[in-house]
C-alpha cells in the first residue's frame, strides 16, 4: 500500500518541478523581449 502512494508523490513533485522550469523560462522569454522593445525604441 505505501508503494502507490510513494509513487504519487513522486510523480506530483516532478510536475511541480516541471512547472517551476517552465514558469522560468517564460519569464525569462518576456524579459528579453521586454529588453528588446527597449533597445528599439533608445
Amino acid at each position: 500500500m505505501k508503494r502507490p502512494v510513494a509513487l504519487s508523490i513522486l510523480i506530483i513533485a516532478l510536475m511541480l518541478v516541471s512547472g517551476c522550469n517552465t514558469l522560468r523560462g517564460a519569464g525569462e522569454d518576456l524579459e528579453q523581449g521586454g529588453e528588446a522593445i527597449q533597445r528599439a525604441a533608445s
